[in-house]
């Protein structure tokens, strides 16, 4: 059993950026693919980014690629999703999650088998 705790969301304003926190208990946090996802109101979650369990591979949605980047530091058991240069439609809840599939990092949801509880990101024109 993994349990997820998300940080760092909050309010800010076009172009600013924002470190989002994952915290992982349990001992096997670094055999765990991470990823990262959102969900904006009236929308179904989507894919951010995702991390393989050494770091060596990521994968980032369309969207986000070239201003978001995923990273983990298995001493920590933390996932982090560090957001640059952010717009309007980024603003969603953004959830961490696990998959016991160590080199996944592709964005089907039904893959990951841990899900944290969110935090909100709100970012204002």
């Amino acid at each position: 059993q993994v349990q997820l705790v998300e940080s760092g969301g909050g309010l800010v304003q076009a172009g600013d950026s924002l470190r989002l926190s994952c915290a992982a208990s349990g001992r096997a946090f670094s055999s765990y693919a991470m990823g990262w996802f959102r969900q904006a109101p009236g929308k179904d979650r989507e894919f951010v980014a995702a991390i393989n369990w050494n770091g060596g591979s990521t994968s980032y949605a369309d969207s986000v690629r070239g201003r978001f980047t995923i990273s983990r530091d298995n001493a920590k058991n933390t996932v982090y999703l560090q957001m640059n240069s952010l717009k309007p439609e980024d603003t969603a809840v953004y959830y961490c999650a696990a998959s016991r599939r160590s080199n996944y990092i592709l964005g089907n949801t039904p893959a990951y088998d841990y899900w944290g509880q969110g935090t909100q990101v709100t970012v204002s024109s």
